[in-house]
């Protein structure tokens, strides 16, 4: 069950007026979100990513040793032994360290990349620094670091985007741009105005790759099209599919799912894949939302992805072992190499090229 009094039926009009602020409540909130992930149905179940509508062209005849099929790459400007990414979970309490570390250990000793969760919570309350320490346990790894993009209209700039990143010597940072989970959220944020403007803006001022991502809600061709001269390093599309963080914010207010249609909705990660590919065909895209399998990764790199990433199902290896999450990525990666080989694909490079076809 979910800490503290989440069960009150107040409706969320009457106290969703400016977003918090207090360290506390942040640090809890993160917790709460953590213990929903973990303990309710919170993944879609009225839609789908999307991806089971497309084939790889299976080739009984591949010409190649599956040994051999090479799944290593760079994305960022960094060497990944395969183009996965552990996707944004959390940070902020004693839990999220945990986690944290776990998922540090295993994205070194497998060689994929890590996204970090929200680090708002660690702006506002030092102490909460710790939980997002990751470089000393993952010291070759790609780190993307994460803040909120509706933070841009709370004051936060050039000074707080950097801090984020070297504070915990991150690569990168992701913006998360989530109106749907906001609005869900009790005392969430609510202001996206003007944020295309200030985004440029801090692009030309922060000496490092930034990227956008939703949260599991899809990136949209508009959208896309919108920040497309922006200048992202990469953008995220973060389909729908996997986990729905409105139904989270439900969980986390109610202890049940009261708003049933709009949890529900969002943008199948394979659709707002092939939309971002046409708008930005050169850009690097990262598949994210209810991949599950390595073929599913397959059809994304196929479909236009640069990488893929994977959350919800490591967290719970991830309060376990790094051992845990190891096992879990081992076996993905594995799964990628057979769906390469038998779609006749030695590399990488080779499976972005590849025919995909609708079933």
């Amino acid at each position: 069950m979910l800490s503290d009094d989440t069960n009150s039926k107040t409706n969320r009009k009457e106290t969703n007026t400016e977003p918090s602020t207090d360290k506390t409540v942040l640090g809890t909130r993160k917790l709460k979100h953590v213990e929903a992930c973990l303990n309710y149905p919170v993944e879609y179940t009225t839609r789908s990513n999307g991806f089971e509508v497309y084939d790889l062209p299976y080739h009984s005849l591949p010409n190649s040793d599956m040994r051999e099929v090479d799944t290593t790459c760079f994305f960022l400007g960094k060497p990944l032994q395969a183009p996965i990414l552990i996707g944004a979970m959390t940070g902020g309490s004693e839990l999220s360290a945990t986690i944290n570390k776990n998922l540090a250990i295993a994205a070194e000793t497998v060689g994929v990349g890590l996204m970090l969760g929200s680090q708002r919570v660690m702006l506002a309350d030092e102490s909460a620094v710790e939980s997002f320490q990751v470089r000393p346990y993952a010291p070759t790894s790609l780190i993307i670091g994460n803040l909120g993009v509706a933070q841009l209209n709370r004051g936060y700039g050039e000074d707080e985007v950097i801090r984020a990143i070297e504070l915990v010597k991150a690569d990168a940072l992701a913006f998360h741009s989530n109106p749907l989970q906001e609005a869900l959220q009790n005392n969430g944020d609510l202001d996206f105005r003007s944020l295309t403007t200030k985004l440029s803006q801090i692009i030309k001022s922060v000496p490092y790759p930034l990227l956008l991502k939703e949260v599991g809600h899809g990136l949209s061709p508009q959208v896309v099209a919108l920040v497309k001269d922006i200048g992202f390093a990469a953008l995220d599309v973060a389909g729908a599919g996997g986990t729905s963080w409105a139904k989270v914010e439900d969980f986390v207010y109610y202890g049940e799912i009261q708003n049933h249609d709009l949890v529900e909705w969002g943008i199948p990660t394979a659709k707002a894949l092939i939309g971002a590919h046409k708008v930005v065909p050169q850009t690097p895209l990262i598949a994210s939302g209810g991949i599950r399998t390595g073929l599913e990764a397959a059809k994304a790199l196929a479909l236009g992805a640069s990488a893929v990433a994977i959350a919800k199902p490591l967290l719970k290896p991830a309060t376990e072992s790094p051992e845990a999450v190891i096992y879990y990525l081992r076996n993905f990666i594995w799964q990628l190499k057979v769906a390469m080989h038998c779609s006749a694909c030695r590399s990488i490079r080779e499976l972005q090229s590849s025919p995909i076809d609708l079933r």
